[in-house]
């Protein structure tokens, strides 16, 4: 089982005990000597006034925060959760992912969105309506530049009459992990990506988070049988990460951690066929994320892996 934690980067309330350099690096250090393979950060570099006032939240940007978590470390994944390509030029994306990449030693772990907040599209001068076909245009686009190669490619907005990006990538396939509970963000996965981000959540979220809910278990099984439905349809042999979430744990949860609780869900889901989990504990101090990552390592990710 892979396991990814998330620095509450979104902790902007916190100021420098949760979102200072010192914090992102020492937060990361502890990720690696509890056992996490991956920190995760999110994405939402404009999100508007609205959705903050609704439980909406800030956040850091994803690749200065993960070069930061890069320095600090030698072996943990630096990983996104989600970055959303519509909101960029594919290459501009391209070429500070590949530039982590280098710097890192070959770290990345790509997850990616369409994303779902239309007032931060309109800010950005981002096309909402269009960004599914952004998102899988933004996936070829970047694959093609990390080649190192001449690119020709005429996308939305921007044309490469003959383009090359240099440094390539440490690692010769950046892994994409792609978010999304619906059977075109499947197809999406299959077709372009490495692996499956499918997110919990209630059926009645499913028009404010643009993508249908999973609810449990058992709808996270027909979305899999769904996935190998289709990969077996077109032909696709290779394995398909996926990474959930243990169930009771979200960036806005709270109270304690059940241990027990968390390794029988962890078994469940990986008999569903789940191969990795993110993972977001409930602390409000660095210091109760330093000892609760510790207590994570030792309760869980020692019986789970």
């Amino acid at each position: 089982m892979f396991f990814s934690l998330g620095l509450p980067t979104h902790r902007v309330d916190a100021g420098a005990d949760l979102i200072g350099a010192d914090a992102v690096m020492e937060m990361a250090r502890a990720a690696e000597a509890a056992g996490f393979d991956a920190a995760f950060v999110t994405d939402h570099p404009f999100p508007g006034d609205a959705w903050l006032a609704r439980g909406g939240h800030h956040t850091l940007d994803p690749m200065v925060t993960l070069s930061f978590a890069a320095a600090a470390t030698r072996e943990l994944r630096l990983h996104t959760n989600l970055f959303v390509p519509a909101y960029r030029n594919p290459f501009v994306s391209a070429k500070m992912i590949s530039t982590l990449d280098a710097l890192s030693g070959g770290r990345v772990i790509l997850g990616v969105g369409a994303g779902y907040l239309e007032p931060e599209f309109e800010a950005l001068g981002a096309d909402f309506a269009e960004r599914n076909d952004r998102l899988d245009e933004a996936l070829r686009a970047m694959r093609a530049a990390w080649t190192g190669e001449s690119v020709l490619l005429e996308g939305s907005g921007y044309a490469a009459a003959g383009n090359t990006m240099l440094p390539r990538p440490v690692q010769e396939r950046i892994p994409v992990w792609i978010g999304g509970n619906s059977r075109r963000a499947i197809r999406r996965v299959v077709d372009l990506g490495d692996g499956w981000l499918p997110m919990p959540a209630p059926a009645k979220a499913s028009k404010t988070l643009r993508t249908p809910g999973i609810e449990n278990l058992a709808d996270l099984r027909d979305r899999l049988d769904y996935l190998r439905e289709y990969a077996e349809s077109v032909g696709r042999t290779e394995p398909v990460d996926v990474t959930f979430m243990p169930r009771g744990l979200s960036m806005f949860s709270g109270g304690a951690l059940d241990a027990d609780a968390i390794v029988e869900d962890l078994a469940e889901q990986a008999d569903a066929g789940v191969t990795g989990v993110t993972v977001a504990l409930p602390a409000g101090t660095r210091g109760e994320f330093l000892e609760q990552a510790a207590a994570f390592g030792e309760l869980v990710i020692s019986r789970a892996k």
